[in-house]
């Protein structure tokens, strides 16, 4: 379902893309909760958010209004999660609830 998705949206190499970001989303997460390797899984995390924004969301190019505004939505959901991924990097370590030690 997800690579018909990505191949509509013209990401090349669509079934490779999707098990990369999704290990890239899963490693990153990962990490954050486990409060172990920070920097690593926040620059994961960016990336992925920062390619995925620009490729996948591009609702100035969508004529439809409905479908406009869905994809805008998800393009400024994903800015406002880089912005909480930099928020991140500024917490001291090691965390105080990680479950890492």
């Amino acid at each position: 379902m997800l690579t018909g998705y990505a191949q509509s949206k013209g990401v090349p190499m669509p079934k490779a893309a999707v098990l990369l970001t999704g290990a890239m989303m899963f490693l990153g997460g990962l990490g954050i909760l486990l409060g172990a390797y920070i920097e690593l899984s926040v620059l994961l995390l960016s990336v992925f958010l920062v390619i995925a924004t620009f490729q996948m969301h591009q609702y100035w190019k969508i004529p439809d209004q409905m479908a406009r505004m869905g994809e805008e939505i998800n393009f400024k959901k994903n800015l406002a999660l880089l912005g909480a991924l930099l928020i991140i990097l500024a917490v001291p370590l090691p965390w105080a609830v990680a479950l890492v030690f």
